[in-house]
């Protein structure tokens, strides 16, 4: 008993200890604002406020349209690529399970009959048949004494935590990519009426220049430049028909139907684009599932590092036999047949060649590694955002100026209509009138489209909806001293379910 109570004083004082790095965070290059990023209050943006009334996780809804947002509200439900990275992050959090196991002893039983025959050795005696019945029960248990085991769960647990992260990062992309198929399909629904009402509008003029030609006033040639304009065009608006069926076979995939099943009718209405919050730099690193899952892949380096530098350290085993054997199966279990065994034991590697410090200098360089990638994620992040506030800001101004270019060719071509119809020029300048309109009307319908989708990815690279908690987002735990084996064990298990992932 008071070795017993020894050895239980002395796992207690050294439970506390783990070796290895503490997990400290890694800095990141953020500015204090983004280049790009226009006045407060200005054009289609303004400050991110905490009380900001949009709706929790579903930020698609700030277009107002009805058929996208029953779109986006499949894909939770049917995207294959989500499906598979659900499934990666159940199977990471059964690895930190498997992981925090090693906390607790292994108990293990193997019944046993024996039937032996045979003859003493050297004696006279005559071959006798004897049975044994065994009923043992073996018992391990390794006292985490230099934190291995406690550095191992730490690892699994932040793998489970970024996978969770990467799939939220990829929950948000597929979102993403959805609403910019849509308006993208949406733009060229919008060119498609536009070529109609044209390709109607020629096909008025043609007719105007024939009875003109029939009257003598025209010839033919004006008769063949309308029809040529009118076939050209038509054949334009034919043409939009290849990649509009790509972008909805497309979103067919993206909400996990074959595009067989899914038809979109036609809708040529495009939305204004919505105001958007726009939030600091520094709140992308708690924003944003990739640059969180990164961090988490940080956290598990560092943890690893805490593994392999445990591995100098000797390993303390409790090992433990109880049973009972006898040679008649009716007094088995009697207490003159009983046995136990209890003792702990000391492993050591002295030896390895090499291979202990090389592998401390492998997880090292691993976790070197963590952090460039955890910081290029940031810079990515970073010039992502400053990508399409770029984009929105000069796609804006374009539109204005663009808007100016349409009237300018509608006036135009009111004019060399006038001129033509008065025979003072030929239909030649009127063809050139209405090439010089259709381009620039085209042109304003496609900077519309661009403008809905740099918001749309705009959103992408803020992380998502404007909220305290994004329902799954990642967030790193704080730096703590490392704890001892049990309430390693609960904290790694409350970990696992998701308690550190609000």
């Amino acid at each position: 008993m008071r070795s017993s109570l020894a050895l239980a004083v002395l796992l207690s004082l050294l439970a506390g200890c783990a070796v290895g790095p503490r997990y400290v965070p890694p800095r990141a290059p953020v500015p204090p604002g983004f280049k790009e990023a226009p006045p407060a209050g200005t054009g289609d943006w303004k400050t991110a406020q905490p009380g900001d009334q949009l709706a929790r996780g579903r930020w698609w809804e700030l277009f107002g349209d009805p058929e996208l947002s029953a779109l986006e509200e499949r894909i939770d439900v049917s995207n294959q690529q989500l499906a598979r990275a659900e499934a990666a992050w159940r199977a990471a959090r059964a690895v930190a399970r498997v992981a925090k196991a090693d906390f607790y002893p292994t108990i293990a039983t193997s019944p046993s009959v024996t039937r032996a025959h045979g003859r003493p050795s050297q004696t006279t005696i005559p071959p006798t048949t004897t049975n044994l019945y065994q009923v043992p029960f073996d018992a391990s248990w390794e006292a985490d004494v230099f934190g291995r085991i406690r550095r191992n769960v730490e690892a699994n647990v932040a793998n489970a935590q970024a996978a969770e992260g990467d799939l939220e990062a990829l929950r948000l992309t597929m979102h993403a990519d959805l609403a910019v198929d849509w308006f993208e399909l949406r733009g060229l629904d919008a060119q498609k009426k536009l070529l109609d009402d044209v390709v109607a509008a020629y096909a008025t003029a043609l007719q105007l220049t024939r009875n003109r030609h029939d009257q003598g006033i025209v010839s033919g040639v004006d008769v063949a430049q309308a029809e040529t304009q009118l076939e050209t065009t038509r054949v334009q608006s034919t043409d939009l028909a290849v990649a509009r069926s790509q972008l909805e076979h497309a979103i067919a995939i993206l909400v996990g139907v074959p595009p067989a099943e899914l038809s979109i009718a036609p809708g040529p209405t495009q939305p204004s684009p919505p105001v958007v919050p726009l939030e600091l730099p520094s709140e992308l690193l708690e924003r944003r599932p990739d640059i969180a899952a990164s961090e988490r892949r940080v956290a598990a380096a560092n943890a690893q590092i805490g593994v392999a530098t445990a591995a100098f350290f000797p390993r303390l085993l409790v090992s433990a036999s109880a049973g009972w054997q006898s040679g008649v199966l009716s007094g088995l279990f009697s207490a003159p047949n009983g046995f136990w065994s209890l003792g702990p034991q000391l492993a050591q590697t002295i030896f390895s060649g090499g291979r202990r410090r090389a592998a401390r200098e492998q997880a090292r360089a691993s976790y070197d590694g963590a952090v460039a990638a955890y910081r290029e994620t940031v810079l990515e992040a970073l010039q992502e955002v400053e990508d399409n506030l770029a984009a929105s800001r000069i796609l804006a101004e374009e539109a204005e100026q663009q808007a100016v270019a349409v009237a300018a060719a509608e006036r135009l071509l009111r004019l060399s209509r006038t001129r033509y119809e008065g025979g003072i020029t030929t239909y030649l300048e009127v063809i050139v009138a209405q090439s010089a309109a259709l381009s620039s009307e085209r042109a304003a319908v496609d900077l519309q489209t661009r403008r809905i989708v740099a918001s749309v990815n705009l959103v992408r690279a803020l992380g998502g909806g404007w909220h305290a908690a994004a329902g799954k987002g990642v967030s790193p735990p704080p730096a703590t001293p490392a704890p001892d084996a049990a309430t390693a064990s609960s904290s790694a298990d409350a970990e696992v379910r998701g308690g550190a992932l609000p």
